[in-house]
């Protein structure tokens, strides 16, 4: 394989002017979405799963998808089987 010399990159006027439009476009609606998550929070369920506590929020989408856990026995035979000494 043939090795090259690095390319140089030069940085323009009008590059800087692009991104800088690009980032307040994406801040302007980061603002207006945290606007509205704010003001119509008790309408959407994806802003009740913000507000309610980690536990019930893993209710949530463990209904969602259908997972049903099982409580995990504590005592020692479920742990080990059925081993008799």
């Amino acid at each position: 394989m043939l090795r090259r010399k690095p390319t140089r990159l030069e940085l323009k006027l009008d590059d800087i002017e692009e991104f800088e439009n690009i980032r307040k476009d994406l801040e302007t609606r980061k603002k207006q979405k945290e606007d509205v998550e704010v003001v119509g929070g008790s309408d959407g369920e994806g802003a009740i799963g913000l507000s309610i506590d980690p536990k019930s929020r893993e209710q949530m989408i463990n209904d969602r998808i259908g997972y049903k856990p099982q409580p995990k026995p504590n005592n020692r035979s479920s742990q080990f089987g059925s081993f008799e000494f």
